[in-house]
């Protein structure tokens, strides 16, 4: 038997003791080796043993992490994960409301008759067509609201949308303000287009607006990226009077906007910040979330002003939409297919937050009531990265906290629940199981 294995015997021994606990993360492959004066190749030769007897778990990104203590004598490969069923992902978050391909199928039909299909093949200007940006007008209109067709822009996805703003308005080197807790993809978005992020205090009604001013005074921003209306991943929704606030800073500091609506159609319609900025918010919404994500399409509101800087960008990042996906979109919303979509799936909405507030009642849970996820603080001495390895062992994907920080070292001990993709039996099961899993004592935490 070679020295390797000898290694991971001892490790699998730490295992079955309870020395080492379900959920703890081994240090880094360099550092093991350092530790017990092996070559760094022997100790990835350790861990690939570990992981081949099942007594651990790779995150890539996050490190190796403890599976679950075997039941057997010490090195047995057959290790108890806990698992008892299908994986479930709470990572995802597509939202399909009962019945939905029935309800998509016959308004596409008509598109595949070839005079309207060889229409449909064409490429698509950022500007979409007259029909698309009316259609587009009163899809996202609110009490209060209203985008003139003439400032809709359309792209791929919403995520398209966003990098299209951004690099229109922040050259590389520039800062962009946002939530402290922010999309993750905006995080990739700002590495690829060389943008600094600047992570912004709030509080319980939404973003503070002396913490805009005070940043722009000690650097100035060249933008603002929030997400009003259900953050993700915390669920809050921007008080009234805090969004006119807001609105009020920008306007002194005449600081654009990236008002990030993808998951308002959830809420109950409330004026959005862009009736209170119009001369300075670009409004991203699409319809992955309300319809489907495999066929989609991003809007854009832009200013007046900013239609052709903004166009110019999807244009030259190959964002934007394609012809068959507008044509599908504008006869969903002239049939009212998107709005029986948007009512089910606020209904479904609702049937999951009662499960998640049934099942991990008694814990730090913060969201709402017509959100499709949940942010979790987890009880003590979880951390974020344990807590996400127990719950893989388990057969359980969750977003760990850290994925949304913005700030380096600030890295809250919480996990974001994706609620909308799992069946509603399976989010039961997976829930009623992280339960368990965090009610159960984390232990000592030390390394090997």
């Amino acid at each position: 038997m070679g020295d390797y294995r000898r290694i991971a015997d001892r490790i699998a021994e730490d295992i079955a003791g309870g020395r080492l606990k379900p959920g703890q993360r081994l240090p880094p492959q360099r550092v093991f080796a350092r530790r017990r004066g092996i070559a760094p190749s022997t100790a990835g030769r350790v861990y690939g043993e570990l992981v081949r007897r099942g007594l651990v778990v790779g995150e890539v990104g996050r490190g190796t992490f403890v599976r679950a203590a075997p039941d057997g004598p010490a090195g047995q490969a057959l290790v108890e994960s806990g698992v008892t069923g299908a994986p479930v992902n709470l990572e995802l978050n597509y939202p399909s409301a009962p019945g939905q391909p029935e309800l998509l199928a016959p308004v596409l039909a008509p598109l595949l008759r070839p005079d309207v299909l060889a229409e449909a093949l064409l490429p698509a200007a950022a500007t979409g067509t007259p029909q698309a940006r009316e259609a587009a007008a009163g899809l996202l209109a609110t009490p209060g609201w209203r985008p003139g067709p003439e400032r809709l822009l359309f792209t791929g996805n919403a995520r398209q949308a966003i990098a299209a703003v951004l690099a229109s308005l922040v050259r590389p080197g520039g800062r962009v303000g946002v939530e402290q807790l922010t999309y993750p993809l905006v995080k990739e978005i700002a590495v690829r287009l060389g943008i600094t992020l600047v992570p912004l205090a709030g509080d319980p009604a939404g973003l503070l607006p002396e913490a805009v001013a005070a940043a722009h005074r000690t650097a100035p921003l060249s933008a603002l990226y929030v997400q009003p209306t259900l953050h993700n991943p915390t669920s809050l929704t921007t008080s009234g009077p805090r969004m006119r606030q807001l609105a009020q800073v920008l306007g002194d500091l005449d600081l654009p906007v990236v008002e990030d609506r993808i998951w308002s159609f959830l809420h109950e319609p409330g004026v959005p910040l862009a009736a209170h900025a119009p001369a300075l918010t670009h409004v991203v919404d699409g319809l992955s979330k309300r319809v489907a994500p495999g066929l989609t399409v991003g809007f854009l509101v832009v200013p007046p002003h900013r239609v052709g800087a903004v166009a110019h960008a999807v244009r030259s990042g190959g964002w934007s939409a394609g012809r068959f996906a507008l044509e599908a979109a504008v006869r969903w919303a002239a049939e009212g297919t998107v709005a029986r979509l948007v009512a089910a799936k606020r209904a479904d909405a609702g049937r999951r937050q009662r499960i998640l507030a049934e099942e991990l009642a008694g814990f730090a849970v913060r969201s709402d009531p017509h959100a499709y996820f949940a942010w979790w603080e987890l009880p003590a001495p979880w951390r974020a990265d344990t807590f996400t390895a127990a719950a893989a062992a388990h057969g359980i994907a969750v977003t760990p906290g850290p994925a949304f920080a913005v700030a380096p070292g600030h890295t809250p001990d919480a996990v974001r629940l994706g609620l909308a993709s799992a069946p509603e039996p399976d989010l039961r099961r997976a829930l009623r199981t992280l339960a368990r899993v965090a009610a159960r004592r984390a232990g000592d935490r030390s390394g090997p």
